[in-house]
Parts: C-alpha cells; sequence; structure tokens
C-alpha cells in the first residue's frame, strides 16, 4: 500500500486540531488539498506543528466534515462530533479515534418545529424570551381591531332604528288616603305636548348646542372621547355624564326603554346612535330631543317646560329663557331657582339659584362664543328671567301639594324608585294621610289665624307669620297629619318638614332623660372616671331656681368657654324662683320651664350625653347645634314639627322608638313594589322607665305648668312649650297615648325674591305682648286634638316607677338672693355696649363691642337666657352662635330627608 493511501495513527491528543484531522481523512465530502500545497516546511503528518486549513478557517472544516460524514452532524462515531470519530457524546469527547481526548458535542439535537405565535420565544434565554417581537405585537394589533370593526360592522347592520319608547309619555301617580280613598291623581301624562321644529326658537336650539354639543349639526351622533370617558367613569363605578351627545340623549330619553348606567346599555345607546345619525335628519333629532327631555316640574318637553316655568308657548321664549332651560336639562333638581329639597336636601333655593345662575351665564357666554349669539344682545340679560311658582297645578292647591311633595320625598329616599321613574308615573301610592286629621289640622290654624293675625291693621308685626305643624301615630311612626302652610301653590316651603326655627324649651324633656338614663357626673371622681361614676337622677332632685345663676361644671368649678368667659343663666321674665333657698325640683322646674335648673341639669349630665338623648328620641343630626355651649340644653337647634312630633312619639310609646313615614305601599301594573313594613325598625330608645317618668314630668305642664291651653276633655295630656330667643319662634309639643303633635310659630319674609330672609321677631303680633309657646301654638294643638281624637276612646298613660335618686344641688351660700326682676322688652332685644357680670363676689366687668358676636346676652360674662317675657321659658344662644335664618330652606329633619324619613 501505497503511504499516501496507508491511514496513519492518530496523535493522542484532543481538541479541535484532532478533530479538524478526523475530518480530513473523511472518505466522503469534498476532496482535500495536496499535502505540501502551501508550501508549509511543517505539511507533513508526523510534525507537531499546527495543521493545515485547507479550506481557509475553521468554519469552513466543519461545513467540509458534515459533507464528508453524509449529510450533517449524525453521529460522533462517524467523525462528525468535533473529537473525530468516535468522539463521545457531549461538549467534551474522549481521545480522537477510539480512546482519544478529542473534544465533541455528541449527537446533535434535531431542529425545533417553527410555532404559529414565538411565545416565549425559541432560540432566545433570559428576560429576551419575554420580549415579543415586532411581527406579534403588529400581528396582535391587527387581529384585535379587525375584529372589533368586524364586531362593530355586523352589529351596525343588524341595529334598527326604534320607536318611540312608551316610556316617553309619563303617566299618573294615583295617591291615597290612609282609609284607600283617592286623594289626588298627578303625573306627566297632560304635561307633555309635542312641539314641532318649526316652532322651538331658533335660540333654544342653539342654547342645547352650545352647552351640550356644539359639533351636533356636523358629528356623527357619537363622541368617541366622551364615550371613552363614559366608560371609565363606569369602570371606577360613577356616573356616564359627559359620554352623550344629543343625539345619544335623544335615544336614551326616547327610545331605550332602559335608563340604567351599564356598559352593555351603552354600548346599544351608541351604536342605534350611529344608525339614528346616519338615517335620521338633524333637525327631526333635535326636535325629538327636546320634546322628550325632563325639564323639571313635571315637564316632559320644550312646551311644558315653557309652561311650567315662563307660562308662555314655547315658541315665545327669549334668549335668556331658553339658556335658563337648558339649564334645567342639567337636572331640575339641583337647577329649578325654586329649590327641590323633597329630593336632596342639598337644592334649596339659594344653592339652586346660584347654580342655575352660573349655568344661565355659562350658556349665553357660549353662545357669543359659538357665534350663535350677538354680544349686544347677551349684554342685555343681567339676571335669570322671572319664573313662576312651580306649584300651579290646582289639584296640588291647599295641603295637597304638601303632603304630594312628603310623600314623594320619602319615596325617593327609601325605595328603589328614583326621581325620573316617579316622574314618568304608573305607581298607585297609599300614604298615611288621614284626610279627616289633616282638614281639622288646618282648620284650627284658620281659626287662630282668622282671629287674631290681621297684616292689615297691624303690618308691623302681623305680616309674613308663619305656622307649622305634624301628628305622629306613636304606635307606628305614620305621619297621618300635617300643616305646611296656607297654600301650596302661593306659599311652597313645606312648614311641617322644613323651617330653620328653633324650638326653644321643648328640648327640655331630653335633658330630663339623659339625667335619667345615664346620671349625673359625680363631681368628686377623677377626671377619667368621671365618665364612668354616675348617679341617676330622680325628677324630685333639687336644683337652683335662681336667676342669672353662674353655671358651673359637673365637679363644681365655675363654666367657662373657650376664651375663658363665665356663664351666667337667665330665666325667662327674669325671675328667680324658691328664694331664698331658691331649691326647686325638676319636675316643677320643667312645669315652669326654668332655664337655670336644667342648663345645670345639663352640665352635670353631661351635653354629650344630652346629644344622645337627642338623637335616640329620634331628632336628626343634621338638625342639630353646637352642643359645645349649655344653651343646647334649651333648644337652640331647629328640628322640624314632623321630626318634634316623632321624638316626643317615642316617650308616648315608653321609650320605643319608630322613624316617622308617610307611604304604606306603593304598587304599580307589576303589583306591589314598596312596602313600608319591609323596612320599619322598631328600637328601644329609652327604658319604659324613663320614658314613663318623662312622660310623668310632662303631664305636669299641661295640668298646672305653661301648657294648661292645652287640656282636653277627658284626657291625660303630655307635653312641652317652648318660646326662643328675641321672641323668634314658639312651639308646643304634646301627646296622649295615641297621638302626639307638634305645632310651631313664626315669622319670615318666605318670598323666593327676598335673598335676605330671616326670622323676625313677634312682639305685638297677634295684639299680644310677646308670643309663647302657652298662648297661639297650645290653642291650635288643643282645637286640633280633640278633633282629631273625637270618638276615640281615652286611654291612661302607663303608671312610672320610680328612679335615680334625689340630688340636692344647693346653691353657693354666698349668693346673696335677688328679688324677682322684670325686663324690659325692646323692639331688638341685643346685648348692650357693656354689661357687668353679676357674680356672688367682686369681679371685672367686661365689656362688648357693638360687632362682638361672641359677647352676645347668652353667654359668657353676659346673662343667658332671653330676657323676653312670657311663661315657658326661653332659648339663651351661644356665645359664638348668629341668628337663624330661612335661608337655608329647611333643616334635614322631616320626611323627605336622608334616613327614614316622613
Amino acid at each position: 500500500m501505497s503511504e499516501h493511501r496507508r491511514k496513519l495513527p492518530q496523535p493522542q491528543e484532543g481538541g479541535r486540531a484532532a478533530a479538524r484531522r478526523g475530518q480530513s481523512g473523511s472518505s466522503s465530502g469534498r476532496r482535500a488539498a495536496p499535502r505540501g500545497a502551501t508550501g508549509s516546511p511543517s505539511d507533513s503528518y508526523g510534525s507537531g506543528g499546527e495543521e493545515e486549513r485547507p479550506y481557509g478557517g475553521r468554519a469552513e472544516a466543519r461545513r467540509a466534515a458534515q459533507r464528508s460524514s453524509g449529510g450533517g452532524r449524525r453521529r460522533a462515531a462517524d467523525g462528525a462530533g468535533r473529537g473525530g470519530p468516535g468522539g463521545g457524546g457531549g461538549r467534551r469527547g474522549g481521545p480522537a479515534g477510539p480512546n482519544g481526548p478529542g473534544r465533541g458535542r455528541g449527537r446533535a439535537s434535531e431542529p425545533a418545529k417553527r410555532r404559529f405565535i414565538d411565545y416565549p420565544r425559541a432560540g432566545k434565554y433570559g428576560a429576551a424570551r419575554w420580549v415579543p417581537s415586532w411581527k406579534l405585537v403588529t400581528g396582535l394589533f391587527i387581529g384585535f381591531f379587525g375584529s372589533i370593526v368586524a364586531v362593530a360592522g355586523i352589529a351596525y347592520a343588524m341595529v334598527s332604528v326604534p320607536k318611540v319608547a312608551d316610556t316617553a309619555t309619563a303617566q299618573n301617580n294615583v295617591y291615597y288616603w290612609a282609609d284607600g280613598s283617592e286623594m289626588v291623581a298627578t303625573g306627566g301624562e297632560t304635561n307633555r305636548q309635542i312641539v314641532n321644529y318649526a316652532q322651538i326658537p331658533e335660540a333654544m336650539r342653539y342654547a342645547v348646542i352650545s352647552q351640550e354639543n356644539k359639533t351636533f349639526e356636523t358629528d356623527s351622533g357619537i363622541d368617541p372621547k366622551g364615550i371613552a370617558r363614559a366608560f371609565l367613569n363606569m369602570a371606577k363605578g360613577g356616573q356616564t355624564q359627559g359620554g352623550s351627545t344629543i343625539t345619544q340623549q335623544y335615544v336614551k330619553n326616547a327610545m331605550l326603554d332602559d335608563q340604567s348606567q351599564t356598559i352593555s346599555r351603552k354600548f346599544k345607546e351608541i351604536f342605534v346612535a350611529i344608525k339614528v345619525g346616519a338615517t335620521v335628519k338633524k333637525e327631526d333629532i333635535m326636535a325629538g330631543y327636546l320634546n322628550s327631555a325632563y325639564y323639571g316640574r313635571g315637564a316632559y318637553g320644550i312646551q311644558a317646560a315653557a309652561r311650567a316655568y315662563f307660562n308662555k308657548d314655547a315658541v315665545k321664549l327669549d334668549p335668556s329663557e331658553c339658556a335658563f332651560l337648558a339649564a334645567m336639562l342639567k337636572g331640575a333638581t339641583y337647577y329649578d331657582p325654586a329649590g327641590a329639597t323633597a329630593f336632596d336636601p342639598a337644592a334649596t333655593a339659594d344653592a339652586n339659584r346660584k347654580r342655575a345662575k352660573a349655568q344661565w351665564a355659562d350658556t349665553l357666554d357660549k353662545e357669543v362664543q359659538y357665534g350663535h349669539l350677538s354680544a349686544s344682545v347677551r349684554n342685555k340679560y343681567k339676571d335669570l328671567p322671572k319664573w313662576q311658582n312651580p306649584r300651579s297645578n290646582t289639584r296640588l292647591s291647599g295641603q295637597i301639594g304638601y303632603l304630594v311633595d312628603l310623600a314623594k320625598g320619602y319615596i325617593i329616599n327609601n325605595t328603589k324608585i328614583t326621581a325620573n321613574q316617579l316622574q314618568q308615573g304608573g305607581y298607585s301610592i297609599h300614604t298615611t294621610f288621614d284626610k279627616k286629621k289633616v282638614d281639622e289640622l288646618k282648620n284650627a290654624v284658620d281659626k287662630v289665624r282668622k282671629a287674631n293675625i290681621k297684616p292689615k291693621e297691624r303690618p308691623k308685626t302681623d305680616t309674613y307669620v308663619q305656622f307649622g305643624g305634624a301628628s305622629v301615630n306613636p304606635d307606628t311612626g305614620a305621619i297621618e297629619a300635617i300643616y305646611g302652610g296656607e297654600d301650596a301653590t302661593k306659599h311652597f316651603t313645606n312648614n311641617a318638614d322644613q323651617t330653620g326655627a328653633q324650638v326653644g324649651s321643648t328640648f327640655k324633656p331630653f335633658v330630663l332623660a339623659a339625667a335619667m338614663s345615664w346620671g349625673a357626673r359625680d363631681p368628686n371622681g377623677a377626671p377619667d372616671q368621671a365618665q364612668d361614676e354616675r348617679t341617676k337622677v330622680s325628677p324630685k332632685s333639687l336644683y337652683s331656681g335662681k336667676n342669672k345663676q353662674k353655671i358651673k361644671d359637673y365637679n363644681g368649678s365655675d363654666w367657662k368657654d373657650d376664651k375663658g368667659r363665665e356663664w351666667l343663666q337667665k330665666n325667662d321674665g327674669g325671675q328667680s324662683y324658691n328664694p331664698p333657698s331658691y331649691k326647686i325640683d325638676l319636675r316643677e322646674a320643667m312645669r315652669e320651664s326654668v332655664n337655670s335648673a336644667y342648663v345645670q341639669l345639663g352640665m352635670d349630665v353631661g351635653l354629650d350625653k344630652v346629644k344622645a338623648s337627642v338623637l335616640d328620641a329620634g331628632i336628626l343630626k343634621s338638625s342639630l347645634a353646637d352642643a359645645n355651649y349649655p344653651s343646647f340644653s334649651l333648644g337652640t337647634s331647629s328640628p322640624s314639627a314632623i321630626r318634634m312630633a316623632g321624638s316626643y312619639a317615642t316617650f308616648a310609646a315608653s321609650g320605643k322608638q319608630r322613624d316617622p313615614y308617610s307611604v304604606d305601599q306603593i304598587t304599580n301594573k307589576d303589583g306591589t313594589v314598596f312596602r313600608h313594613s319591609d323596612i320599619a325598625k322598631t328600637r328601644q330608645a329609652f327604658t319604659e322607665q324613663v320614658a314613663d317618668n318623662v312622660t310623668d314630668v310632662l303631664k305636669t305642664v299641661v295640668e298646672k305648668g305653661t301648657g294648661t291651653n292645652a287640656q282636653l276633655t277627658g284626657r291625660e295630656v303630655a307635653g312641652k312649650t317652648g318660646t326662643t330667643d328675641g321672641n323668634k319662634s314658639a312651639w308646643f309639643v304634646g301627646y296622649t297615648p295615641q297621638l302626639s303633635t307638634a305645632i310651631g310659630m313664626y315669622r319670615m319674609d318666605d318670598n323666593e325674591t327676598n335673598k335676605n330672609r330671616e326670622f323676625l321677631q313677634m312682639y305685638g303680633t297677634g295684639g299680644e305682648k310677646t308670643i309663647h309657646g302657652a298662648s297661639f301654638p297650645s290653642q291650635i294643638w288643643r282645637d286640633y286634638m280633640e278633633q282629631a281624637l273625637k270618638g276615640e276612646k281615652a286611654v291612661p298613660f302607663p303608671t312610672p316607677q320610680p328612679i335615680g335618686e334625689v340630688l340636692n344641688d344647693t346653691p353657693s351660700p354666698s349668693v346673696t338672693p335677688s328679688p324677682t326682676q322684670s325686663v324690659t322688652e325692646s323692639p331688638t332685644p341685643s346685648p348692650s355696649p357693656s354689661e357687668s357680670l353679676t357674680s356672688p363676689s367682686p369681679s371685672t366687668s367686661e365689656t362688648c363691642g357693638n360687632f362682638d358676636w361672641n359677647c352676645s346676652n347668652g353667654g359668657g360674662t353676659s346673662t343667658g337666657g332671653t330676657g323676653n317675657g312670657g311663661t315657658d321659658g326661653g332659648v339663651t344662644a351661644t356665645p359664638t352662635e348668629t341668628t337663624s335664618t330661612g335661608t337655608s330652606r329647611g333643616n334635614g329633619n322631616g320626611g323627605i330627608f336622608g334616613g327614614q324619613t316622613g
């Protein structure tokens, strides 16, 4: 065999050189270059120099080796491995040949199958495996939006323009008396008149376009940005305001029998709006929208709204009136300047007027901005147009309008029926109102008014006199009667439910209840233990009846406010009781309405406990005054007549508290949709022992105290009179076991155009020197209750069980008895510029500035009490309190506000 054909033994060395030598001997593949072709002295096999590289590099050598081995890296034994023939599997093989040390990969893995979606990415390692390729991102993007376009196209092709829904025409709501007879039918079926496009003023069209959808005349019917914003709001759990064009609102109002705020309903609205925008004329869309929209006051459509607010046809509306009605489309509850507290206590007349004016002005300004109104015309309108009384419907005259409003408020706040659903009608509403009692209450007020209130004879004292009243059943909480005012179509503030008038000494029973429930604090206890160390108080406990009594904290120290001022409590009429000791028990102090005794009792118990007692009885927190001043016990708060009647009903029911309510049941075409009994709650606010003892003390007020005018023939009566600071309001609240009634009286200019409404003094009103709870309010209460309970069996009150311990709160021996003082009345009883402090020991006097409200006659170094005459006590203003006015248009106490309401 010739030398060049003989296979030489491979050197015992590994590595790539060995692999290459092994590859060079392969019989299959490209022919190798002849030895010595390079001309190198080391070209022989036996040389120890570097191996020849006939292919120009290692990569070329490897490819040649693969070709020579039959087409790829199959087996190391065939010489495909880097270690030459017989190379072991793995990165490092054995020796070249069978026992060589050459490095080889062994058998190569088969190539992976290609995936449709290369994710995680093959051939990548670490974080790179999870970074999608641009091809994948582009493909997904195209696929996603392609699917959306396909779905939208199918949805658009399938949707059709629906007919105007039946719900676009409101129905009657029928209200029933408690005995089942019909009280009134009222709704929207007669308050919608369709007008055509030509009858809609151009100013109205452009007012709506400028305020709600400035691109209406050119858009496709939807606003993509607004829709995105609406969906985002819904995703956050909010409302969809801001996502609707005029076309969408028209579709929602008139075509879709679904007002829910859901994504599915919104999608449906969008596709219908697109279809409507593409197939219906803009003129028809605008006319349809303005004819179907709700403007408040039961008015659906522009024609009904023009009549409801301005008593004119829509075609005669001027630009200012059109801008006004455009504001109502934002939500009449919050923009009707007459107020809508029946639906929300925040929707007062003042607040609504401010919102309406701002919206009205903004609409006019935008019309100018968008070229729909000239600046010269805009400048003619400086204030809201003159609007009319919201109750022009004669069916709601007298007390009916007040009753309907009260029931509406209860429904909105206590059922799942929305204001819009209620306006659409179709409900039968069974109320708690007793027709006989409602009529008798009105008759009792009219009798006193006709006999005593004569504004033509006494214009300075008898104008603006208002009465309010309410009756609540102690066994159920049902409101059986109210007196809201002279006429719901002339005076539309419901005086039974919202006045803002302070209730005066009618708060004293709550102080007594707190004293018997929690007890007086131990004056010798440590400050941190005083709340726990208490002695329950008996009505026989003795307190000081001295006028200008210095009020002390529970531990005996002189009470001082945060500015270091003391409090001298004044009694009504400046009267001191039982000199020289001035001791008076709590029963007698209640009977004579002695301020000094009950203010000190409140301090001993703690004003926090007095406040808790008030809330437990059923008064709403929103109506309470600041409980940090001693005068809190004297009724500086302003609950409504409904809530006062309800809280006294808690005593009448031996401590069981039930919130006043005005609707028993509601039905519609589908059956019963609400029963009050399903949500009614009764809780034991006071123990029977406490409540019955309060009742027993209040009996003496009527039997031989300030409330003798309220005595009923053959019936036991418990009650309390109340008069407030400056003689600005007077109350009588009383009850029998079957019925609790509150009557309030005050003076306030309630004209809606008067922006500075305030309570006025009642000195000389009705020809009386002063007005107090023992006068007209108790007379009305008596006349009404005699008739309201006529034919019902007289029921006695429960006999109270003894309670508490007798506390003897003896005044300091250093106090010098003072004679009974009389008070000089003045038209404006305000603190004098300088008033000295009456004190048992020498002290400095404090001078009050003319505008120092913190130095009023209610506290600090001035005397407490009202000093306004009368027989039933008075209210002391707190050092930081200002006169309550009627501008709040309600106080959140009655049936129409939060929680279970009347």
